[in-house]
């Protein structure tokens, strides 16, 4: 079986939707799971549905209103009959999303993502799906979250595989062509989960470990795995064959065509992963396999906006030793807080943090009950895989740097 995984951006219209399909048809579609995500950004709208349910209550109807616009425009475009099943099955998914936060008693606002963030998937598919058989191309849609089984770490779940495994074993038919969800699992009480943002190439990648599939294809917007992300850097260049781990060290320090949970399941199988582009599927793209090339051979340059430094010293300029550190990572983990680089000496230590889960007001605070605490908000970080004196020079240029740690052929870069 091969495993296939379309984004957002390649479903974002009708038109997407059009192309998949001349995709399946060109590539062939029998022995083939399909994981798709949600339309365009609306994982991005739904989020606004959380919020807005926390704190504008009034706005929720119009809110949800238009995301409902958005589908139904895209419906009309791929069914002509008006009286389709599909409308009433859409229907059906946004009167449940609107009973969900009608009757919702939890004040956790992990949960209630999660709750309301999944219906973005589940439109999508059952929208594809339905088309897809409607023009031929017979698919069975599955629900993900009978499948894949998790921890109740909402946003970020983690996987319960031999349950998992279990589950995709025996309900999966390999002959035929599936439809099903990205990003979604669910709990024992049977909650929805999510695997975090961009976890649809992790789901494909678990759907791949446990079927033990030929192959696991990602189809994107670009050409394939590129050093250097092309809406910030000039003159980039396709990496065709990349061994694992460099890929796991790429999508490590952020690298955004891979998802860092993705390779991980792969590599362990041996299970090549394709990232190929739907713009031009003809083109071969890259492929992350068991191969003991040198690629790549230039400079890949990654960059992690809207970062946050923080640097300590203790109150008494005492040394920060073992005790001090462990207090900070105790910190970093109740606060949900990410780190993308440290540095320390004798009495500062220095942090790189992201604010993805908005804690980092009472990170803060709750480090000067131990430190003098500095943070420059809304800094950029640079990493350069593959240093060369050059690359190094073309990132620092007319760059305030604030922070630069050099490992070994890796150089990362904190500027303003």
């Amino acid at each position: 079986m091969h495993i296939y995984k379309f984004g957002g951006a390649s479903v974002k219209d009708a038109n997407g939707v059009k192309n998949i399909a001349n995709i399946l048809k060109s590539e062939g579609y029998n022995n083939k799971l399909t994981v798709i995500s949600a339309m365009g950004k609306t994982t991005n709208a739904l989020e606004e549905v959380v919020r807005v349910y926390f704190e504008e209550n009034t706005l929720l109807i119009d809110t949800i209103s238009k995301i409902k616009e958005f589908h139904y425009k895209i419906i009309k475009e791929l069914f002509s009959n008006e009286k389709h099943t599909i409308y009433w099955k859409i229907d059906e998914l946004f009167s449940e999303l609107s009973s969900f936060l009608e009757r919702n008693k939890s004040p956790k606002h992990s949960f209630v993502y999660d709750q309301v963030v999944c219906f973005g998937e589940l439109i999508s598919t059952t929208i594809i799906s339905h088309y897809l058989n409607d023009i031929g191309i017979k698919n069975t849609w599955l629900d993900i979250r009978n499948l894949i089984k998790t921890d109740s770490n909402y946003r970020d779940a983690n996987i319960l595989w031999e349950e998992t495994s279990e589950n995709i074993k025996h309900s999966i038919n390999q002959s035929l062509l599936n439809i099903t969800q990205g990003f979604l699992g669910s709990d024992a009480n049977f909650f929805t989960t999510t695997l975090g943002r961009e976890g649809s190439d992790y789901s494909a990648a678990i759907l791949a470990y446990c079927l033990n599939a030929e192959s696991v294809t990602i189809w994107k917007d670009v050409s394939g795995v590129l050093n250097a992300d092309p809406r910030y850097f000039d003159n980039t260049e396709l990496l065709t064959k990349i061994p694992y781990q460099e890929a796991i060290e790429l999508a490590f320090y952020g690298a955004s065509v891979i998802h860092p949970k993705t390779l991980q399941p792969l590599q362990e199988k041996k299970i090549p992963l394709y990232v190929r582009s739907f713009i031009t599927p003809n083109e071969k793209g890259s492929a992350v396999c068991d191969v003991n090339s040198l690629e790549p051979k230039v400079p890949c340059f990654i960059l992690k906006q809207n970062q946050h430094l923080i640097s300590l010293s203790s109150l008494d300029f005492s040394f920060i030793e073992e005790e001090n550190i462990s207090y900070i990572f105790k910190l970093l983990s109740k606060y949900q807080t990410k780190m993308s680089i440290i540095q320390n000496s004798a009495i500062s230590f220095s942090l790189c943090v992201d604010n993805k889960y908005k804690n980092l007001s009472k990170l803060l605070e709750s480090l000067k009950e131990k430190f003098r605490v500095e943070c420059i908000e809304h800094v950029n970080l640079y990493t350069i895989r593959h240093a060369t004196p050059r690359s190094i020079s073309y990132i620092e240029k007319d760059k305030e740097i604030l922070l630069k740690q050099v490992l070994q052929d890796t150089v990362q870069l904190v500027t303003k």
